[in-house]
């Protein structure tokens, strides 16, 4: 094999092994790798030495900025840049990694306003491991955050946990409307906007309907509206108001008032510890 045979498959085989490295050694997308890359797409940038020989100065069109060394070496090994001499040049898979990346926190970041995650201990098939739990996907969990002007929860943890087992009875009944198409075969004992009659569901799904009836008539027609609507339903307190007529900040005192009666139905206190006054004239003897 003569030597310029050698340097065309030299040629045609050096790329990959490049390629195959920056998908196994892809650098990690931090805020100082997306920096600079998003200035070296801009146009060709110029390396300078610094004092720190940690330190590197990049100047293109975007200006001058100083970046670790280490940084710029792994944007070169993962072949994102290209270095000729004392200037920098970016790869076409730059653009992508930085699309890529951007697009991915966008969406981390998005979420994360609406995340409150906390570290909570579960056991799984007999074994202890560690979980993260979103306190506010539920509608009643960023209540129980609420204070009181003496710096005391609005809601009390009864209250909320009264709230979440009327949402969880209501969703074992099967009792939110049906909004979408239905494909299943029509039933003699199903109407339309309901998910299906009462032959049709389980034995559970029955206790839990029966369960929210008890609920709703414990509650009465004047509190169980706004416990339905925030529990069940999902609607924020603002909304109750706007559909209510109500004043501003009314709804949150009806549904404390709503869940304490809720709560006081889930546990009900002990008879004996109920007091019982009895009023009588002087000389008044009651009867044994």
């Amino acid at each position: 094999m003569n030597e310029r045979s050698k340097t065309r498959r030299g040629a045609a085989q050096g790329p990959a092994p490049q390629t195959a490295a920056t998908g196994a050694c892809e650098p990690s997308p931090g805020r100082p790798m997306l920096r600079l890359l998003r200035q070296v797409l801009r146009g060709p940038c110029r390396v300078e030495a610094q004092a720190d020989a940690r330190m590197l100065a990049l100047t293109g069109e975007g200006g001058q900025t100083v970046h670790a060394a280490g940084l710029l070496q792994a944007a070169l090994a993962a072949g994102l840049l290209t270095q000729e001499g004392e200037t920098v040049h970016a790869r076409k898979e730059a653009a992508s990694y930085l699309r890529r990346h951007l697009a991915t926190q966008g969406e981390e970041t998005f979420a994360g306003q609406h995340r409150l995650l906390v570290e909570d201990r579960v056991e799984v098939a007999g074994a202890a491991e560690t979980v993260r739990r979103n306190l506010l996907e539920s509608p009643l969990a960023h209540l129980g955050r609420l204070k009181d002007r003496q710096g005391q929860p609005f809601f009390p943890p009864g209250t909320i946990e009264a709230g979440e087992r009327l949402s969880v009875d209501f969703e074992r009944g099967h009792l939110a409307p049906c909004v979408t198409a239905s494909w299943e075969p029509r039933l003699s004992t199903r109407t339309p906007g309901m998910r299906g009659g009462q032959p049709d569901l389980t034995d559970s799904a029955m206790a839990a309907r029966l369960r929210v009836g008890r609920a709703v008539e414990a509650m009465g027609p004047e509190l169980s509206g706004v416990a339905l609507d925030v529990c069940c339903f999902g609607k924020g307190l603002e909304r109750v108001e706007q559909e209510r007529g109500w004043p501003v900040r009314s709804a949150k005192l009806m549904l404390r008032t709503a869940l304490l009666a809720l709560e006081r139905h889930y546990a009900p206190p002990d008879v004996r510890a109920r007091r019982r006054h009895a009023w009588g004239a002087e000389g008044y003897r009651p009867e044994l």
